[in-house]
């Protein structure tokens, strides 16, 4: 199975990266080329664990639906957010 890894490296500190990483509305703003908005579940502010969102996003030129579930998480170190409900085989 292919993966996709992205690392970014930020000056600050690591509460304030974990915090924005786990933002809805920060989410919501560096994606607002893909008019990306959640429209159900969590949201607005922090996602925490067993709580989910569901995204809906124009993607190549589709409307589509994407619904993740935080299913682990070890503030202020990661969480893991997957997929329940989308387009993808899976993700994680």
């Amino acid at each position: 199975m292919p993966l996709i890894q992205v690392q970014t490296k930020i000056n600050a500190d690591l509460e304030i990266c974990f915090d924005l990483a786990r933002n809805i509305d920060f989410h919501k703003v560096s994606l607002k080329h893909t008019d990306e908005i959640p429209i159900a579940g969590k949201t607005s502010g922090l996602i925490k664990l067993g709580e989910w969102v569901s995204w809906e996003a124009k993607h190549l030129g589709f409307v589509q639906h994407l619904t993740t579930k935080i299913t682990a998480f070890e503030s202020p170190n990661y969480f893991v957010g997957e997929m329940i409900l989308g387009a993808f085989k899976s993700f994680k």
